[in-house]
Formats: structure tokens, C-alpha cells, sequence
């Protein structure tokens, strides 16, 4: 018997009633931090200590096993070497135990051995019919239950709408302690170590569903299940809860650490970048902007468009959040005519009215003036949030809070806004404690957002992250329309430039046009009925790369100059051992224009991805290309064209003339639409270089691989 991970399993995982500690004991400090948590949630009534030998442990009796406790228990939490695991795990499941928490190490990330213990271990949880989260991991909290079942320390503190995941069960206590400390409130806390059997997706669907968490904050070195990852991610999008996932092995360095610490390879960066840009993922590259991210988030949930708007008591506040979004690209719009002439009726004489607003220190003789600015803000039809920058007090005095006018001031706007959401920001990164919570029941602030440049990020991020929903409502699940393809038997073994060719004419993507000859007269006859200058290309399956063993001649005009070519051509193919020649190509020598890479891979991960690239041969010498899973709509490449850093050439400079954006975007559509068509049989197309020149659009060039292909 498997088993199945379904809603009703995870709620019972995370939402557990009753928990043994097993392998319990005085000298295991898992063992005390498990129980302190318990103890500190006052939830000691909800456990069972289980010790081999039976000795009082922590104060309190113990059974020598599970079997013994002889009333139900929801998960078992094995604090066992890995010796014994598959014994403790046989004793939970005769108790009737469905689900384990397994702390040991030494599994997946062991090396070969460790592999192997850790498929030994889940082909007999799924014997039993049991289910594991972990192995080497530390347990999680739930907040919103008052159910500890881990050894990481955890406040009891009332829960918070953000679920935390991590594959870090030593990071995830300083996580903890981070939010705690900037007031963002969790609602479960869960730590994933191996992923054996409960992985980050399926962590995801668990928090997606429940009605306390409205964002999600994670922290992963790998994703183990993509399908599971994926699945969860288009759901939680369109619930509107924000995923805000802090990725590690960006860097070399960093993969190598991450794949030794988890046994799980973490992927190629750009591509997982890629994903979550596709999925409306939210990326960062802290725990600092991970859990203030997900915080804001939570408060202001999708909003309508990416203008900020900054009502702030401090000029150079201003100034720095102007810049910081400058940064990013984060739009802070001009004032509307209307919002312009509302401000200026209550406004100081010697205030300016703009965005950035500056209240000025009138704002401290009358609050109200922040009420009606953030009013007015919020009600400006290109402000998609609104950002009030001043600071609350963290430490009690003990004397009055003198700038409790000012707070109320603030308050009432926030209530009273009924446009864009707004967000209350602390001018720089500083605690929110009991006092400063005190203040903002008082003043009915619901929310603290703590520095400036974590600001610009967590409003650029959602911001972006809103347009990307919007987005997804209209993304393609399949190619657009059908594509031919060859016979599933023909897509196998080499192919030559020719047959890469036929393929995309075949798919109604333009090539430019060519004739392959098979001897020095035809080529001659070729290149006089192009009449002009031509390009011959050696056609051959074993040579993919012509250029580098000089395959290659551009520019041939002239019969003496095409029987040279031709000659060296053939010359240069005999010398690649085994290449069979099929011909020379004679194509067209078209003049210099914009020339692109587009290509498609298919990630061992995520499946077919697309590239969109500048330079043609130059391409690994520029680097400018983006990526994007497929399928994907014209509109989506549009997007994926303007992330270019030289997108600029497409408007057409030095007199070129602009490019029909709109063409070339169909066109590389539809490569992506032959791709998915071609199936699993496709390891890679490359059409290299695509040639465009206004409303002209041609592949000049392409290369196809299969699976199998010597």
C-alpha cells in the first residue's frame, strides 16, 4: 500500500492532535528543545514520550514503544538514530500512526550510501502506508494551532498570515526570530530537509488551502519535485497568495555547497529564474527581504498597478526611496490634475505637491494633513500603492509617545483610503516590539514595513508580481495551433542543416531561401540564378558546428570564387573523421541586420525551455538572452524581447529600420510551438542566427538534436 499525499493526509501531518516524542530522553537536546516548544505552547497535554527503556524523561513517564500508548496518535516524531528508524518506524505504524517526523541525518545527502538508505526508508514508509516529512530536518510550528512539533525554539506568539518553508532547519530558527522581530506574524513554520516523501510543492498546497496563511515565504537549494512545485504555484497565483521564495546556488561556489548539503543538484540558476518569473514566483536574495516581502504582501494582497505613491514627513526620505526605486525601475508617477488640486486645498503654502509628498513639519501641528494626503494618494488613478514613511517608537520610555497625533493621523488615512492599499514604512530597519505593537492598536496602523530600500523591494516586487497574475490568466497550456512534425520514427539520430531546414519551413516558419548541390557545376548553376553574392555552408549530420573547422563562406561572388569555396568546403569536411557529406548549401548573401539566437532546451527538470538571445555567432560573447519555459504566446515573447538588455536595437538605430516586433514574435512562438510538438524525442533546436530586418524575419541557419544522437 502507498501513501497518497492528499489534503486531508497533510492536515493531519501538520494539524495533529496528538504527537509521541520518540526516543525521548534527558541527554538528547532534540529531545528538550521538542519539549520545551510543547511546554511553552502549553501543549504538554498533547504529547506521549516513548524511551526504549522507559525511564521518567523530562519529568514525566514514559512507554518503552508506541505500541504501548494505546490511545490515537496523529504523528510521531523520531528523534532515532538512522540505525533504528525502519524499527521505529514499524512500532508507530502498529500503533496506528500515520505520519513520522524524521530529524536523523545521513541519508540523501551522504553520497551513495546515504541514497541508499534513503530509498530503503521511504520503500518502507509506503509499505506501511506511512507518510514522511524529512529525513534530516528539524520538525515545524504551527502557529495558528499551538502545535510545536519541532527542536527549533519557537515563541509562543499569536499566529501571523505568512507559512514559512525551508529546507534549512538550522536557518529556519533565525528566520523565526526575524520575523518575530519585524512584526511578521507566521502561521506555520515547517522545515523540509531531504523531501523523501513531503516536498516544498506539496508544503505549498498545504499553506495554499489554509485560511490563515495569505502569503508564502520559502527558502530552497533545490526544487525535488518541479511538477508538485509548479502545480501549487499556478493554484496559490490564482488565490492571489504571493509566493516569495528565496533561492540559494546562484554562484558556482553556492550550488556546489547547496548539492553537498541536501544530496539534490540545484539546477541551472537562469532557468529556475526563468520559472519562477513564469509560475508569478516572487524571487529575492536575502531573509531580510524574503519574510518582509511576504509580510507586505499579505497586507495588501494583488493590487492594480505598479505606480508608488510616498507620502512621508521627511524630505530626504523622499529623496532615498526616489532613488532606490530608480534603481528597479519602480514607477513613482506624477499626481493626477485632480489628486494635484485636492492636496493644495489643505496643503502648506510653502509644501510642494508632487509625489514624493513631503507633508512638511506642518503635519505635526495638524495630523489631519496626513489623513487627507494618503486620501488623496491612494485615490490617484496611476498609484497602485501607497508607501507613508515616518517611524514608530520600538522602546518604552515610559513616558507618553509624543508622536501619537501623528500615528493617529496615519491611521485614519489607512482606514479611510479607498483606492490603492497603503503601507505604513519605518525609515530604516528596526524592531516591532510589544511597545511598538501597543502604539499601532492605538492608532490603527495594521501594519509596519521597516526601512526604506526593503520598501522599493517588497512594492517592486509586488507590483510585478500583480502584472504577472494578470498574466496568467491568459497563458497558453498548449501550442497555439498545430504544428507538422515528422514521424515519431524519424525523430532520431543526426540531422544535417538541410533537414533542420525543411523542418521549420514545414512549420511555416520563414527560412531564407537555398538549394543544396552535389558537385562544383551545380553550385556554380546555384549562386548564378541567386545573381548576386552567396553563402555556402558544408550540409552534414556529423558536423553541427560548420564555422569551426571552416565550414563556412560568406560572401562568394563570382564563379572562380564559388568552385574555390566549393573546393575548400569539401576539403574541410574530410577532415572530421566519419562526417558523412550530404552537399553545399547556396543560399543568398543577405545584408547586415539584426541577427538573434533562439533556441530551445529541455531542462532534466522543467522541460523544454526557450531562449530568445542578441548577437547570432556572437552570442556567448554578449550574453544577452532570456529564457522562458514553454509554450509561449506572441505577447510573452514580446515581453521576453523588451527584457533584452539591447531591446533598444528592435526600435531601430543608425538609420535600421524598426523591427515589426509583433512578426518576429509570432515567429519565435511558433519555433516554441514546433518544440512542444516535437515531444520528448527533442533534446534541442537552435536557430542561429534568425535574421530581422523590419518586417523581414529569417532563420539563416539551424541546428536540431535528438535523443540517441551519436
Amino acid at each position: 500500500m502507498t501513501a497518497q499525499i492528499t489534503a486531508e493526509r497533510l492536515s493531519s501531518l501538520f494539524r495533529p492532535h496528538r504527537i509521541a516524542l520518540v526516543g525521548a530522553s534527558d541527554k538528547s537536546g532534540f529531545s528538550w528543545g521538542a519539549f520545551q516548544n510543547l511546554a511553552r505552547f502549553n501543549a504538554l497535554d498533547r504529547v506521549v514520550l516513548v524511551n526504549r527503556r522507559g525511564v521518567e524523561t523530562h519529568g514525566r513517564p514514559t512507554v518503552t514503544s508506541c505500541a504501548e500508548i494505546g490511545e490515537p496518535v496523529d504523528v510521531a516524531y523520531m528523534m532515532v538514530p538512522q540505525a533504528g528508524t525502519l524499527d521505529a518506524l514499524s512500532d508507530a505504524h502498529e500503533a496506528g500512526i500515520r505520519n513520522a517526523i524524521i530529524l536523523s541525518s545521513g541519508y540523501g545527502e551522504a553520497g551513495e550510501a546515504g541514497r541508499r538508505a534513503e530509498a530503503k526508508l521511504v520503500e518502507h514508509a509506503k509499505a506501511l502506508d506511512m507518510l514522511i516529512l524529512g529525513p534530516n530536518m528539524l520538525g515545524f510550528v504551527n502557529f495558528v494551532d499551538g502545535i510545536p512539533v519541532s527542536s527549533v525554539p519557537a515563541p509562543a506568539v499569536p499566529a501571523g498570515p505568512i507559512g514559512l518553508l525551508s529546507q534549512s532547519g538550522a536557518s529556519s530558527s533565525a528566520m523565526t526570530d526575524f520575523a518575530m522581530m519585524t512584526g511578521v506574524g507566521l502561521s506555520y513554520m515547517v522545515t523540509l530537509g531531504n523531501e523523501a516523501m513531503v516536498t516544498a510543492g506539496h508544503g505549498l498546497d498545504f499553506l495554499m488551502e489554509d485560511e490563515a496563511t495569505r502569503a508564502i515565504a520559502m527558502f530552497v537549494e533545490t526544487i525535488r519535485d518541479p511538477e508538485a512545485f509548479r502545480s501549487a504555484a499556478l493554484r496559490a497565483a490564482a488565490k492571489g497568495k504571493a509566493i516569495v521564495v528565496l533561492k540559494a546556488g546562484s554562484s558556482e561556489l553556492a550550488a556546489r555547497t547547496a548539492a553537498a548539503h541536501t544530496g539534490a543538484l540545484v539546477g541551472d540558476d537562469r532557468v529556475v529564474d526563468a520559472i519562477f518569473q513564469d509560475l508569478g514566483v516572487i524571487r529575492v536574495d536575502s531573509i531580510e527581504d524574503m519574510l518582509i516581502t511576504a509580510g507586505t504582501a499579505a497586507s495588501t494582497g494583488r493590487i492594480a498597478r505598479r505606480g508608488l505613491g510616498i507620502v512621508s514627513i521627511s524630505g530626504g526620505a523622499c529623496d532615498i526611496i526616489a532613488d532606490r526605486a530608480g534603481d528597479v525601475g519602480l514607477p513613482i508617477p506624477a499626481l493626477a490634475e485632480q489628486t494635484s488640486s485636492t492636496v493644495a486645498e489643505f496643503f502648506a503654502d510653502y509644501g510642494t505637491v508632487q509625489n514624493p509628498l513631503d507633508v512638511t513639519g506642518a503635519a505635526v501641528i495638524d495630523p489631519s494633513i496626513f489623513t487627507k494626503a494618503i486620501q488623496a494618494m491612494s485615490a490617484d488613478p496611476s498609484i497602485g500603492i501607497v508607501g507613508v514613511i515616518t517611524s514608530l517608537p520600538w522602546e518604552d520610555t515610559g513616558q507618553p509617545y509624543q508622536g501619537m497625533g501623528i500615528a493617529k493621523g496615519i491611521g485614519a488615512g489607512i482606514a479611510a483610503a479607498s483606492g490603492a492599499p497603503v503601507v505604513f514604512v519605518n525609515q530604516v530597519l528596526q524592531p516591532t516590539t510589544a511597545y511598538t505593537r501597543s502604539i499601532m492598536a492605538e492608532s490603527g496602523i495594521p501594519h509596519v514595513l521597516p526601512g526604506l530600500r526593503s520598501a522599493v523591494t517588497a512594492f517592486d516586487a509586488i507590483g510585478r508580481w500583480s502584472e504577472r497574475l494578470d498574466e496568467l490568466q491568459a497563458r497558453p497550456t498548449a501550442p497555439s495551433a498545430s504544428v507538422p512534425v515528422p514521424a515519431r520514427g524519424e525523430r532520431s539520430g543526426s540531422w544535417s542543416e538541410a533537414q533542420a531546414r525543411k523542418l521549420l519551413q514545414d512549420a511555416g516558419i520563414p527560412v531564407v531561401p537555398a538549394t543544396v548541390v552535389t558537385s562544383v557545376d551545380d553550385a556554380v548553376a546555384a549562386a548564378a540564378e541567386v545573381g548576386g553574392a552567396v553563402a555556402m555552408k558544408i550540409v552534414s549530420a556529423q558536423i553541427l558546428h560548420k564555422s569551426d573547422i571552416g565550414g563556412v563562406r560568406l560572401g562568394v561572388l563570382g564563379d572562380a570564387a564559388v568552385r574555390e569555396a566549393y573546393a575548400a568546403l569539401v576539403a574541410a569536411a574530410a577532415t572530421v573523421p566519419g562526417a558523412q557529406v550530404d552537399g553545399v548549401l547556396v543560399a543568398p548573401m543577405r545584408p547586415p541586420a539584426t541577427e538573434l539566437l533562439v533556441g530551445v532546451v529541455r531542462d532534466p527538470q522543467w522541460g523544454p525551455i526557450l531562449a530568445v538571445a542578441f548577437g547570432g555567432i556572437l552570442v556567448e560573447v554578449l550574453g544577452d538572452s532570456a529564457l522562458s519555459p514553454l509554450p509561449v504566446s506572441p505577447a510573452r515573447v514580446v515581453q521576453l524581447l523588451g527584457q533584452l538588455r539591447g531591446a533598444a536595437i528592435l526600435g531601430g538605430v543608425r538609420g535600421s529600420a524598426p523591427v515589426d516586433v509583433e512578426a518576429l514574435a509570432a515567429v519565435i512562438a511558433r519555433i516554441g510551438d514546433l518544440a512542444l510538438a516535437l515531444g520528448d524525442d527533442l533534446v534541442s533546436l537552435e536557430v542561429n542566427p534568425l535574421r530581422v530586418d523590419g518586417s523581414q524575419i529569417e532563420a539563416l541557419d539551424a541546428v536540431i538534436e535528438w535523443k540517441g544522437q551519436l
